[in-house]
């Protein structure tokens, strides 16, 4: 049986399909450069893989400001190559997209044909890579998520954690809306979608939202970390967390406000749907919680 090609080692998206495909083959930024896109495809002719899953992607959000030309190169260039690789072979592309292709504009969750609109370099080189990878066609899902994390990453649970055992006050941003999706919980997901896709007479290529159910602020889920890590004993200094507008942190790319994404056409096409973000964050916080996390 073919393995799975997974691109990108170091991400915690990465780490929680490593973790469920432990005979999966892995390449790093070593063996898979993707600031250099013209050398992918031959990289990619090594391997005889059942489906690619990539993961890897430019996501500092602010410094893709001035540098929109390094972000387009790893996530649009080197999807482009990708796809017309697995096209090639007749094999699965799954890549990942996000929240950022949208506006934000409205309070209701976003749909796969609603019109993206990206604030920020950092979407529109996102937006850029769903272009190219649709353009190139074949069989490719293209999932879109939102606000991820996990146990061990560099990542806004992480840096709640960090700053709540420093700081008595916390200033959290209360008017941004999405879900926060555990990478475990994602990757188990795809997987599953992946598994009905291959088996379906005809491959159900398109763009698809899959994130964990519900939605928060980032004010809401840094309330919930806190009081988690309270439960399970964790020491920290935090006394007070005030909720505080956008406008109050300038930062070089523009944030959307609503990042809600309706999920409902990979429930209704595959099946398969996440567990709520309040469980993918207890679960993540009981991990941490033990010796290994």
């Amino acid at each position: 049986m073919k393995p799975l090609l997974i691109i990108g080692s170091g991400g915690q998206l990465a780490r929680a399909f490593a973790e469920l495909c432990p005979d999966a083959i892995i390449l790093d930024r070593s063996k898979a450069d993707l600031s250099q896109p013209h050398n992918l495809t031959e990289t990619l002719e090594k391997y005889d893989p059942a489906a690619v899953i990539n993961t890897a992607a430019y996501t500092q959000v602010d410094n893709a400001e001035a540098e929109e030309g390094l972000a387009t190169a790893i996530n649009a260039q080197s999807p482009a190559a990708m796809a017309i690789y697995c096209a090639a072979k007749h094999i699965p592309l799954v890549h990942f997209s996000t929240d950022y292709v949208f506006d934000g504009s409205g309070d209701t969750p976003w749909h796969e044909d609603d019109t993206p609109a990206p604030l920020n370099a950092y979407g529109r080189s996102k937006l850029a890579g769903e272009d190219a990878i649709t353009h190139v066609g074949g069989r490719y899902l293209i999932l879109r998520t939102s606000w991820l994390y996990d146990a061990r990453g560099k990542n806004f649970l992480n840096t709640i954690l960090r700053l709540a055992a420093e700081r008595e006050e916390l200033r959290i941003v209360d008017d941004q809306f999405g879900a926060p999706t555990y990478t475990p919980h994602l990757a188990n997901a795809v997987l599953d979608v992946l598994d009905v896709a291959m088996e379906l007479p005809k491959f159900p290529s398109g763009v698809y939202h899959l994130c964990n159910q519900g939605y928060t602020t980032w004010y809401g889920f840094a309330t919930a970390i806190i009081i988690h890590a309270r439960r399970l004993g964790m020491q920290l200094k935090v006394r007070s967390i005030i909720p505080t507008p956008t406008s109050e942190y300038p930062v070089p790319a523009k944030r959307p406000h609503n990042s809600r994404l309706d999920c409902s056409k990979a429930l209704s096409q595959f099946g398969v749907s996440l567990p709520t973000w309040q469980e993918g964050l207890a679960e993540c916080m009981e991990l941490k919680s033990t010796p290994r996390a």
